[in-house]
């Protein structure tokens, strides 16, 4: 159990520094880019298609955030106005549920990946889309992961004896 819970702190440690390494990297690319235009009349050519893969990047590995300190955004009708006995199975349905959805956008994203593999589209400066896209898949598979953890121990809690 040690041995997997210093492997989710590292892995909390990798998001975090990369969320500020993606987003400090952002910004400083578009406001040399604005500094360029502005005074220089003159621009860095792939810097606003890096810059989207840049939000793209920020965008998957927040999501991974989310899904790991369960804040999302949540529709939580049954919870509110559902009976007790459903109310407290729902939280662990719901996060079983989202993990199957997780699972089959794996799937989807590999497909899309092999596309863009095969393909050999270029993003910018040479780096091919795929680069970008395996994100995809690598991001949906550790949600997927975490909201499976979610629903069991969710599941568990309601369980436990007393």
């Amino acid at each position: 159990m040690t041995s997997f819970k210093n492997l989710s702190i590292k892995l909390q440690q990798l998001e975090n520094f990369l969320l500020f390494l993606l987003v400090m990297s952002m910004l400083g690319l578009s406001v040399t880019q604005i500094f360029l235009r502005n005074l220089f009349d003159y621009g860095i050519v792939w810097a606003e298609t890096s810059t989207r893969m840049l939000v793209f990047l920020t965008t998957m590995i927040a999501s991974m955030v989310a899904a790991r300190s369960i804040q999302h955004i949540r529709i939580d009708l049954v919870e509110r106005y559902g009976s007790e006995s459903i109310k407290k199975l729902i939280p662990s349905l719901i996060h079983l549920l989202t993990a199957l959805l997780c699972l089959f956008l794996v799937y989807s994203s590999s497909q899309f990946l092999m596309f863009e593999f095969e393909d050999g589209t270029e993003a910018f400066a040479g780096i091919p889309n795929w680069v970008f896209i395996t994100m995809m898949p690598v991001s949906f598979a550790v949600m997927a992961l975490r909201y499976l953890l979610h629903a069991i121990n969710q599941f568990l809690q309601v369980n436990e004896p007393g």
